[in-house]
């Protein structure tokens, strides 16, 4: 039934109904957190970014740029 695939987005809207419209308006709008002036704005209001705060901290993975191999046992 359509109200069980909606059922997972109501709960989440009404665990946290701000936050979840905050996403839903920047999917909508498609911004981008990471660049400026959303950044500097949510800066300014004490919102520390989630992940590499620049480009170069993002390309040091170990000090290599190419795929990597992972082993799993």
């Amino acid at each position: 039934m359509f109200f069980d695939e909606l059922q997972p987005i109501v709960k989440e809207f009404t665990a946290e109904p701000l936050a979840f419209l905050g996403g839903f308006v920047s999917g909508v709008l498609r911004l981008d957190l990471s660049q400026e002036p959303v950044k500097s704005w949510l800066g300014d209001r004490g919102f520390a970014s989630e992940g590499p705060s620049s480009d170069s901290d993002r390309d040091d993975n170990n000090g290599s740029n190419g795929p990597q191999s992972i082993t799993i046992e």
